[in-house]
């Protein structure tokens, strides 16, 4: 299959914390939603399955855009608030900070 510029992957969200993660979803605060942009982050949903959280993206160069949410010092605000609903890794700066899924396949 060819080299895709979508990405997908999902996360556990604490039961504790599924209210108000959904709540900060449902109002993003602008500024993150403007670095995302920034960083060529588009076309960007979550879907959620009780605290099965599915995420889906497309964006060009997915390495450099991670770097750029890694930099941002609003994106840092925000992941250091969300990372303690998340069960397993958010650390943006690690190589592989989600577990990616591979793309089987794409209607056009």
């Amino acid at each position: 299959m060819e080299k895709s510029n979508k990405y997908a992957w999902t996360w556990r969200i604490k039961e504790e914390y599924i209210a108000e993660y959904v709540e900060m979803h449902l109002n993003p605060w602008p500024e993150v939603l403007e670095e995302h942009s920034i960083a060529g982050i588009r076309n960007y949903s979550i879907f959620q399955d009780g605290s099965l959280f599915f995420y889906c993206f497309e964006c060009d160069d997915v390495e450099k855009a991670f770097a750029y949410i890694a930099r941002s010092e609003v994106c840092g605000r925000w992941n250091a608030i969300t990372s303690k609903m998340v069960e397993g890794s958010f650390d943006i700066n690690k190589v592989e900070p989600i577990q990616r899924m591979t793309k089987i396949f794409y209607l056009k």
